[in-house]
């Protein structure tokens, strides 16, 4: 993370409302730190929601090529859609 990207837990306690509003409105995620190591991150909603979709397709693709690896039956276009679909939908419910 860039060094304005990063902030101690001092900073967070001390202008939380500005820092919250900064990630919230379109904002890089901060890094947050407490005695010098890196702690938490806060991210805005809409971000975290990325980061899970994204997490859920490379999870899919991760057991398609196992899949691959294990000489099973290949799916068609329209079952991996299906599942990409049902996967997305599940990681939103979470």
């Amino acid at each position: 993370m860039q060094a304005s990207s990063v902030r101690s837990i001092t900073d967070l306690k001390n202008n939380t409302k500005r820092l919250v509003q900064e990630v919230a409105g379109g904002g890089r995620p901060v890094l947050i730190t407490q005695n010098g190591k890196p702690t938490v991150v806060v991210m805005s909603a809409m971000e975290h929601d990325r980061l899970r979709d994204t997490l859920a397709m490379l999870k899919l693709l991760a057991q398609s090529q196992d899949s691959v690896r294990r000489g099973e039956r290949l799916s068609t276009s329209r079952q991996v859609l299906r599942r990409a679909h049902a996967a997305l939908a599940r990681a939103r419910r979470r």
